[in-house]
This record gives structure tokens, C-alpha cells and sequence, in this order.
């Protein structure tokens, strides 16, 4: 038999932010960039900017707790669309669907604005926040990510702003 991965795992910052919508059946989609960077032989930084869609819980999440800017940790699968625009072309698009998500810096919680400098605790960049409880494990889209202001679930031990995390 046969196996075929499609796997893929990002690192990066959002390049603007999420576009959060609802299907006419309900169900939450979010839409943003990720751009990641590296660079190549001749010393020069190369972008590459990838197209990320999020689904139901973690589309609600994605909206909102990160921003422009914001670095992310992305787990999906890529898939290409067909589509018509206005003038009846075909077009195609590949987009990578989310299925989890680490936030590895988040909004702040007064006004939605990042901290110019500083935050609550040093994460990595001295502009990072620390995150509430979903940006701190795994979010998926299967609605297995708690909601930030809901209580701590069975098995799931309840985020104080005191808490040390060790990551």
C-alpha cells in the first residue's frame, strides 16, 4: 500500500492582520500571511510569503489573539483551489489549511497593540507578550484548544499570569 504525506510547518511573522469571516452555515474562517525568511549563499535575506486559512475554533482564536506582525508557529496541509474571478477566468491557489497553531507572540490585552518594548515576560523578543492559555500549548482547528476565557477543562491545569512557563 501506498502512503503520501502532505505536511507542512512554518515559523514566521503575519504580514497583516487576520481576515476573520463567517461561512453562511456558521462556521468561523480566517484568512492571513506568513512570511518566513532565510537567507541564501550570497548573504541576501529571501521572503517567502505563504497564504494560511484557519477553520472553526482556531480561526476564532487566530482572530482574535495575533496580529500583524506576531510570530506563529503553523502546522497544516497544502491545498490548491480552482476558482473563477469576475471576468469568468479560472484561476488556482494554494494555500496551506491550518490544523494547529502556537502562538509564539500575541496581541496584548489592552487595545489589541503589541508593547513598543518590554511586556509581561522576555519570549523570546523583547516585544513579545506572554500568551494566555491556547497560545501556550497547541491550537487546533478540532476545537481541542480551550477558549482563552473559558475555564480550564478536564485534565488541563488553569493559566495564572504568576505561572512560570518553562518554554
Amino acid at each position: 500500500m501506498a502512503y503520501a504525506v502532505n505536511k507542512v510547518i512554518l515559523v514566521g511573522n503575519l504580514g497583516k492582520d487576520p481576515e476573520l469571516r463567517y461561512t453562511q452555515s456558521g462556521k468561523a474562517v480566517a484568512k492571513f500571511t506568513v512570511a518566513t525568511s532565510e537567507r541564501g549563499r550570497d548573504g541576501n535575506d529571501r521572503t517567502e510569503w505563504h497564504n494560511i486559512v484557519a477553520w472553526e475554533k482556531l480561526a476564532e482564536l487566530v482572530g482574535r489573539l495575533v496580529g500583524k506582525g506576531n510570530k506563529v508557529y503553523v502546522e497544516g496541509r497544502l491545498q490548491t483551489r480552482e476558482w473563477e474571478d469576475k471576468t469568468g477566468n479560472r484561476r488556482w491557489t494554494t494555500e496551506i489549511v491550518a490544523r494547529e497553531m502556537v502562538f509564539l507572540e500575541t496581541l496584548s490585552r489592552s487595545g489589541g497593540q503589541r508593547p513598543a518594548t518590554g511586556g509581561d515576560e522576555s519570549w523570546g523578543n523583547a516585544a513579545a507578550t506572554k500568551p494566555p492559555a491556547p497560545a501556550a500549548a497547541p491550537a487546533s482547528g478540532g476545537g481541542a484548544a480551550a477558549d482563552a476565557d473559558a475555564g480550564a477543562g478536564a485534565g488541563e491545569i488553569p493559566y495564572t499570569e504568576d505561572e512560570d512557563i518553562p518554554f
